[in-house]
């Protein structure tokens, strides 16, 4: 077991909130088990698809009834007025975070963070991060090149960041190898979530693009959303604590916007 550091507590809070723990198990039972032995260990927790099909907003109500902060990540991608009217119900579930795909077109998100903006003025409701996805960190060059897109995956994942800040968008999300050239693109104020985070002992799964918690944060992301390496932990406790350590020791040595 790595020697925890000598963070002060309130580092360590800082760091936990950075780490979002994904529930991707395909039964709210299961999910339940995680959410007990993770809350207070992990900042946030992210419900996608799989148990989204099969708890429904349920398990959402759930985690919001605990005071457990949640990422809701559907990745909306449809014409804008169905993106929109579908994030205007994940606002109203109560997430802090929630995804649609850049790729979608400028008025989808446009239209989107407008009819959120209004609604959460309009019913006084905490009004979410709209995060838009830029490259799948599953996808590689070739990956895009047999979709069209010839430009490379650093010039997508740029060109479709900048597009999603001017579409007044809070965030994206991207791999972690990408991180350095969205702070150069679009400057500190927009919320990066990577995915693709494993530490050095870890398996990278489907993952294609992936870096440590370590060099994530002092690459400029803001949430590192980390599941199998905690998941599949003889002892998922331990674990989450070691990289929340790894976090605020990057925090401490490395360039944070925090």
């Amino acid at each position: 077991m790595k020697a925890v550091s000598a963070a002060r507590p309130e580092s360590l809070d800082r760091a936990r909130d950075r780490l979002i723990f994904p529930l991707d198990v395909p039964s709210t039972a299961e999910a339940k088990e995680l959410i007990d032995a993770l809350a207070g260990e992990v900042g946030m927790f992210k419900v996608g698809k799989q148990l989204f099909m099969h708890s429904g907003p349920t398990i959402v109500r759930h985690l919001r009834e605990r005071d457990l902060e949640v990422f809701l990540d559907l990745k909306f991608h449809d014409i804008p007025r169905t993106v929109a009217r579908a994030s205007l119900e994940a606002t109203r579930l109560g997430v802090k975070m929630f995804t649609l795909h850049a790729s979608g077109s400028f008025e989808m998100m446009r239209l989107t963070a407008q009819q959120v903006r209004q609604t959460c003025r309009r019913e006084d409701l905490p009004r979410p991060t709209i995060l838009a996805v830029t490259v799948l960190t599953s996808l590689t060059g070739e990956d895009l090149k047999l979709v069209g897109v010839r430009s490379g995956i650093m010039s997508q994942v740029t060109r479709l960041a900048k597009l999603a800040r001017e579409a007044g968008m809070g965030g994206v999300v991207a791999s972690p190898l990408e991180v350095e050239e969205i702070r150069k693109a679009c400057g500190r104020r927009l919320t990066i979530v990577t995915p693709g985070i494993r530490p050095l002992s870890s398996e990278v799964d489907d993952q294609k693009r992936v870096t440590t918690p370590g060099d994530a944060i002092r690459a400029g992301s803001d949430y590192l959303v980390v599941g199998s390496p905690i998941r599949n932990a003889d002892d998922p406790v331990t674990a989450a604590r070691e990289i929340v350590d790894e976090i605020a020791d990057a925090m401490r040595r490395g360039r944070t916007r925090r």
